[in-house]
């Protein structure tokens, strides 16, 4: 056990954590034990309703543990957690001092759980009062399965803010939308992985805030997470499913998402999100390079095109990128027909960027247009903007580390 890594309980003060005893007796045993894993890092603003929503779960007290690993906080978050672990002494705390990543804090209460299955969610996170039945009942089915994954939806803090209110709007984190609106099921296979199957539009993974899997799995995989700031959760399921294991869709088990309440904190989650994909390229992909065009036909099936290229990677096309290609190229040829005047093709040209960028800009914030309240559709309009941007960022900045280009989508 690393040093400082201790929990704290409430009847021996301060001591190891495999001190703990499963609890005996009449314990129905037809169920199996499952340990929740929940990292928290200054997560005052969100754990106490996160622990009324857990204390709710329909699931027997004597067959699970809820490990919280604290990444160090500053402010009265652990006193939060204590005041529930002096009720419930199968919460369990591992300080992880230092702590760099959620997955490093997960790594080390990994270490701590004795579950069947591990489930995880986060600290800003409410799971539905079935999430743990649901879930198992799914890992019963097939001894295949290696992770369950949930839906995740919205549940705002504070009624008037805004950023919240976007979140909710956009479906931030919702799994169902990021593949086009899909049902209850086995998510598709690896198959060719090409870069857009492992961090594109065809990468099909279970974030952390709403997954259980069966500790077999895990162990399969390693029993870790990886270093990096984010995206843990992709890797993770990638190498779930190359040793062997499927992932399976169960939206019924629900978990509500409480999102970032500053705008630009929810920057730079999206900024950190795209970090993340040349490093899961690099890891996990072909070598291929591959062309999308989101302006034809209906996400996710859209025109992929593979291309011979010296790098691995993928530039995507959509709104969001023609409404500043055309604008660039409006602008290039308002120059060009001022110092042409009577150049009729150079008009013709510049006439048609106008209003390929104009249409461009309206496809790109068109719901917007139904956000509400309406009154704030230009902060709504300017959100979706800087999150884009951020996200196609975010991807940039790892060029040329790991030699992967990304160009991200379109919203």
């Amino acid at each position: 056990m690393k040093k400082g890594c201790l929990v704290t309980t409430l009847f021996h003060g301060i001591i190891p954590f495999y001190d703990f005893k499963r609890p005996a007796g009449n314990i129905m045993r037809e169920k199996p034990f499952v340990s929740i894993i929940i990292p928290i890092k200054n997560f005052e603003r969100t754990v106490e309703k996160t622990f009324q929503y857990l204390l709710k779960i329909n699931y027997p007290h004597g067959l699970w543990e809820i490990i919280i690993a604290d990444g160090g906080s500053t402010d009265a978050t652990l006193d939060i957690v204590n005041s529930w672990q002096t009720k419930y002494p199968f919460i369990k705390i591992v300080n992880v001092p230092g702590s760099l990543t959620a997955g490093m804090s997960r790594n080390e209460a990994l270490k701590y759980a004795t579950g069947e299955y591990i489930f995880f969610t986060d600290g800003d996170c409410a799971p539905c009062v079935e999430w743990i039945n649901i879930m198992l009942s799914k890992f019963e089915k097939d001894p295949g399965i290696g992770a369950v994954g949930g839906e995740i939806y919205t549940l705002k803090v504070d009624k008037d803010n805004l950023t919240e209110a976007y979140c909710e709007h956009f479906k931030f984190n919702m799994v169902s939308p990021r593949y086009g609106f899909i049902s209850e099921g086995y998510f598709p296979p690896l198959t060719d992985k090409s870069p857009t199957q492992i961090a594109g539009h065809r990468a099909y993974f279970f974030v952390t805030a709403n997954v259980a899997y069966r500790r077999k799995a895990l162990d399969s995989a390693g029993g870790a997470f990886w270093p990096h700031p984010t995206g843990e959760d992709i890797d993770m399921s990638l190498q779930i499913e190359q040793k062997g294991w499927r992932l399976y869709f169960a939206p019924e088990a629900k978990v509500e998402h409480m999102h970032r309440s500053d705008f630009n904190a929810l920057r730079k989650v999206w900024y950190t999100y795209a970090m993340a994909h040349p490093a899961l390229i690099d890891k996990h992909s072909c070598q291929k390079f591959e062309l999308i065009f989101q302006l034809i036909g209906r996400y996710p099936r859209t025109p992929l095109f593979r291309l011979p290229f010296f790098i691995k990677g993928y530039i995507y096309i959509g709104s969001f990128h023609m409404m500043h290609i055309a604008s660039a190229a409006f602008i290039l040829g308002l120059a060009a027909v001022a110092a042409n005047p009577g150049n009729n093709g150079l008009i013709i040209f510049t006439s048609a960027m106008a209003i390929l960028a104009l249409w461009s800009a309206y496809r790109f914030f068109y719901w917007c247009f139904f956000m509400k309240p309406g009154k704030y559709f230009f902060e709504w309009a300017r959100m979706r903007y800087l999150t884009n941007l951020s996200f196609i960022t975010g991807a940039l900045k790892n060029f040329r580390k790991y030699k992967v280009l990304c160009v991200e989508p379109s919203f």
